[in-house]
């Protein structure tokens, strides 16, 4: 295994394009851990407190699932509270032999790829409007991740990453809110660029401000954006919520793949 990735492996992600956008972009930049062997098994973690990623091809035959769990177990294991995105069949394999270990381990989340060929505007009216977030927003952007966080039932990282994350979208421009006519925040989405593709993400609707069409009038004006500006527009969702991915799907978002997230089960 190498610590280091060529072009080989982007080549190899190219064919799950929408399912490893990320990472794809993760692998472009620093790493906390990176193993490949340059044809069937990419393993990387960018960094606490994110999942680790691990590539297979589909099919991937025994021996490459063996050595992926092998692998991900010695570097990064299950019971030190990691936990990994990857794809169903190797999912499958993991789960079964952590079985035959006498250990719970399972799909905590099922991720769904989209891209938007084609934004299709809200059939719904709303109030208020897009704003681009600069840097007097910081301190609220860091509130609005810890909210995102909370939502998707993570522990949030601290409050200086917060605000090192906010800075960084603050300064390629790529943050924005909602806010309503009354000047209010009510939420909050995000993109960033990777070889031609434009990842949504950070998309969070305060609480008190849900089922009004905020969300999908900002993921709509944010996708059109990107998309005039030469961009394929893509992002992921949880596939346990029907709700959020039909908003989307109404905008004009097309299922392209999907993968899931394991972890060991209290």
């Amino acid at each position: 295994m190498d610590t280091a990735v060529n072009e080989k492996d982007f080549a190899l992600l190219r064919q799950d394009p929408y399912t490893f956008a990320v990472l794809d972009r993760i692998l472009r930049g620093p790493c906390e851990l990176v193993q490949t062997d340059h044809e069937r098994l990419i393993l990387c973690h960018s960094g606490a407190p994110y999942p680790v990623w691990i590539w297979t091809p589909d099919g991937c035959p025994e021996e490459t699932r063996a050595r992926a769990w092998e692998l991900a177990e010695t570097l990064r294991p299950l019971s030190a509270g990691f936990r990994y995105n990857l794809k169903y069949e190797l999912a499958d394999s993991f789960t079964e032999r952590a079985a035959r270990e006498g250990r719970s381990v399972g799909v905590t989340m099922q991720l769904f790829a989209y891209d938007c060929p084609e934004p299709i505007p809200p059939d719904k009216p709303t109030d208020g409007a897009l704003y681009r977030c600069t840097a007097r927003d910081v301190d609220e952007i860091a509130a609005m991740f810890r909210t995102f966080y909370q939502e998707i039932g993570e522990e949030p990282p601290a409050h200086e990453h917060l605000l090192e994350k906010a800075r960084a979208y603050v300064d390629q421009q790529a943050f924005f809110f909602w806010r309503t006519a009354a000047g209010q925040t009510a939420a909050c989405c995000s993109y960033r660029i990777n070889q031609g593709l434009a990842w949504l993400g950070s998309v969070c609707t305060l609480p008190e401000f849900r089922r009004r069409h905020y969300a999908r009038h900002m993921v709509y004006q944010v996708t059109r954006m990107v998309r005039d500006a030469g961009y394929m527009p893509m992002l992921y969702t949880d596939a346990d919520y029907p709700a959020s991915n039909a908003c989307y799907e109404r905008i004009g978002y097309v299922l392209r793949g999907k993968l899931c997230t394991v972890g060991e089960r209290l």
